[in-house]
Protein backbone atom coordinates (compact mmCIF):
# COMPACT_ATOMS: atom_id res chain seq x y z
CA UNK A 1 0.00 0.00 0.00
CA UNK A 2 3.40 2.66 0.37
CA UNK A 3 3.50 2.42 -3.28
CA UNK A 4 -0.02 3.14 -3.83
CA UNK A 5 -0.56 6.12 -0.98
CA UNK A 6 2.50 7.41 -3.34
CA UNK A 7 0.92 7.63 -6.43
CA UNK A 8 -2.36 8.20 -4.29
CA UNK A 9 -0.36 11.78 -3.32
CA UNK A 10 0.30 12.56 -6.98
CA UNK A 11 -3.03 11.76 -8.16
CA UNK A 12 -5.21 14.16 -5.59
CA UNK A 13 -2.74 16.82 -6.81
CA UNK A 14 -3.21 16.24 -10.17
CA UNK A 15 -5.20 13.30 -11.94
CA UNK A 16 -4.02 14.45 -15.35
CA UNK A 17 -0.21 13.52 -15.10
CA UNK A 18 0.83 11.06 -16.69
CA UNK A 19 2.32 7.69 -15.94
CA UNK A 20 6.16 8.71 -16.82
CA UNK A 21 5.17 11.80 -14.92
CA UNK A 22 3.89 9.36 -11.35
CA UNK A 23 7.19 7.23 -12.36
CA UNK A 24 9.17 10.34 -11.90
CA UNK A 25 7.40 11.80 -8.24
CA UNK A 26 7.32 8.35 -7.02
CA UNK A 27 10.24 6.99 -8.15
CA UNK A 28 8.46 3.57 -8.94
CA UNK A 29 8.75 2.22 -12.97
CA UNK A 30 5.51 3.15 -15.16
CA UNK A 31 4.35 -0.58 -15.03
CA UNK A 32 4.00 -0.28 -10.88
CA UNK A 33 2.53 3.39 -11.41
CA UNK A 34 -0.17 1.58 -13.88
CA UNK A 35 -0.64 -1.33 -11.44
CA UNK A 36 -0.84 0.98 -8.83
CA UNK A 37 -3.89 2.82 -10.32
CA UNK A 38 -5.52 -0.25 -11.32
CA UNK A 39 -5.35 -1.96 -7.98
CA UNK A 40 -6.82 1.29 -6.45
CA UNK A 41 -9.86 1.49 -8.73
CA UNK A 42 -10.32 -2.40 -8.74
CA UNK A 43 -10.58 -1.76 -5.07
CA UNK A 44 -12.84 1.15 -4.82
CA UNK A 45 -10.46 2.73 -3.22
CA UNK A 46 -10.01 5.63 -6.32
CA UNK A 47 -13.63 5.94 -7.26
CA UNK A 48 -13.29 8.52 -10.34
CA UNK A 49 -11.37 11.54 -11.77
CA UNK A 50 -12.63 15.26 -12.20
CA UNK A 51 -11.99 18.74 -12.63
CA UNK A 52 -12.25 21.27 -10.07
CA UNK A 53 -14.26 24.21 -11.97
CA UNK A 54 -14.62 27.87 -11.13
CA UNK A 55 -18.59 27.91 -12.11
CA UNK A 56 -18.14 31.89 -11.22
CA UNK A 57 -16.03 32.36 -13.91
CA UNK A 58 -18.55 30.39 -16.56
CA UNK A 59 -21.62 31.85 -18.34
CA UNK A 60 -22.91 28.52 -16.05
CA UNK A 61 -25.25 29.36 -13.60
CA UNK A 62 -24.99 27.23 -10.44
CA UNK A 63 -26.50 27.36 -7.04
CA UNK A 64 -24.47 25.31 -4.34
CA UNK A 65 -25.55 24.94 -1.13
CA UNK A 66 -24.48 23.23 2.17
CA UNK A 67 -27.95 21.66 3.66
CA UNK A 68 -28.05 20.51 8.01
CA UNK A 69 -29.99 17.77 8.36
CA UNK A 70 -30.93 15.83 11.58
CA UNK A 71 -32.73 12.43 11.78
CA UNK A 72 -34.30 10.29 14.39
CA UNK A 73 -33.48 6.78 13.71
CA UNK A 74 -35.83 4.14 15.02
CA UNK A 75 -35.02 0.04 15.01
CA UNK A 76 -35.88 -0.40 11.63
CA UNK A 77 -33.41 2.53 9.81
CA UNK A 78 -29.81 3.60 10.25
CA UNK A 79 -27.90 6.49 8.76
CA UNK A 80 -26.61 3.72 6.11
CA UNK A 81 -30.44 3.51 5.08
CA UNK A 82 -31.04 7.67 5.26
CA UNK A 83 -27.82 8.25 3.24
CA UNK A 84 -28.56 5.49 0.80
CA UNK A 85 -31.79 7.71 -0.24
CA UNK A 86 -30.40 11.26 0.33
CA UNK A 87 -27.20 10.15 -2.21
CA UNK A 88 -29.44 8.92 -5.18
CA UNK A 89 -30.88 12.26 -5.93
CA UNK A 90 -28.92 13.98 -8.91
CA UNK A 91 -29.18 17.35 -6.62
CA UNK A 92 -26.91 15.77 -3.73
CA UNK A 93 -23.10 16.74 -4.76
CA UNK A 94 -21.90 15.48 -1.45
CA UNK A 95 -22.70 13.99 1.77
CA UNK A 96 -20.83 13.21 4.96
CA UNK A 97 -22.25 11.94 8.21
CA UNK A 98 -20.71 14.29 10.64
CA UNK A 99 -20.43 15.31 14.79
CA UNK A 100 -22.14 18.08 16.11
CA UNK A 101 -25.32 19.55 16.39
CA UNK A 102 -26.63 17.86 12.98
CA UNK A 103 -26.25 14.38 12.04
CA UNK A 104 -25.72 14.68 7.87
CA UNK A 105 -24.14 17.62 5.74
CA UNK A 106 -25.02 17.45 2.29
CA UNK A 107 -23.85 19.97 -0.63
CA UNK A 108 -26.51 20.25 -3.00
CA UNK A 109 -26.37 22.01 -6.51
CA UNK A 110 -29.34 23.45 -8.56
CA UNK A 111 -29.68 26.14 -10.99
CA UNK A 112 -31.34 28.52 -9.17
CA UNK A 113 -31.95 29.02 -5.36
CA UNK A 114 -35.65 28.27 -5.78
CA UNK A 115 -34.02 24.58 -7.46
CA UNK A 116 -32.37 24.00 -4.26
CA UNK A 117 -35.25 25.02 -1.70
CA UNK A 118 -37.62 22.39 -3.90
CA UNK A 119 -35.17 19.95 -3.54
CA UNK A 120 -34.83 20.38 0.05
CA UNK A 121 -38.50 21.12 0.81
CA UNK A 122 -39.84 18.36 -1.36
CA UNK A 123 -37.37 15.41 -1.73
CA UNK A 124 -35.19 15.65 1.43
CA UNK A 125 -37.75 17.38 4.57
CA UNK A 126 -40.56 15.19 3.70
CA UNK A 127 -38.77 11.83 4.87
CA UNK A 128 -40.21 10.22 7.77
CA UNK A 129 -36.68 9.96 9.53
CA UNK A 130 -35.80 13.74 8.63
CA UNK A 131 -36.10 15.95 12.19
CA UNK A 132 -34.58 19.26 11.06
CA UNK A 133 -33.00 21.08 7.73
CA UNK A 134 -31.04 24.05 7.70
CA UNK A 135 -29.79 25.37 4.28
CA UNK A 136 -26.78 27.66 4.09
CA UNK A 137 -26.56 28.84 0.57
CA UNK A 138 -22.34 29.21 -1.03
CA UNK A 139 -21.96 32.56 -1.97
CA UNK A 140 -18.36 32.37 -3.19
CA UNK A 141 -15.64 29.77 -3.24
CA UNK A 142 -12.22 30.52 -2.28
CA UNK A 143 -10.86 26.93 -1.98
CA UNK A 144 -12.39 23.95 -3.53
CA UNK A 145 -10.97 20.30 -4.37
CA UNK A 146 -7.83 21.68 -2.39
CA UNK A 147 -7.34 24.23 -5.11
CA UNK A 148 -7.54 27.86 -3.94
CA UNK A 149 -9.18 30.42 -6.67
CA UNK A 150 -7.65 33.31 -7.01
CA UNK A 151 -8.81 36.66 -9.02
CA UNK A 152 -5.29 37.18 -10.13
CA UNK A 153 -4.96 40.43 -7.89
CA UNK A 154 -2.71 39.65 -4.81
CA UNK A 155 -3.92 43.04 -2.73
CA UNK A 156 -7.36 43.38 -1.80
CA UNK A 157 -7.17 46.51 0.27
CA UNK A 158 -8.59 49.63 -0.41
CA UNK A 159 -6.42 52.47 -1.31
CA UNK A 160 -6.14 55.30 0.89
CA UNK A 161 -4.81 59.09 0.07
CA UNK A 162 -4.47 61.52 2.33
Amino acid sequence: MNDEREVLDVLTTNARESLADIAAQTGLDEEAVADAIASLEREGVVHGYQAVVDWDRTDEEKVRAVVEVNVELDRETGYEEIADRIAKFPATHALHLVSGDYDFAVEVEGASMQDVSRFISEQVAPMPEVTQTVTHYIMETYKDGGIRFEDGDDDDRLSVSP
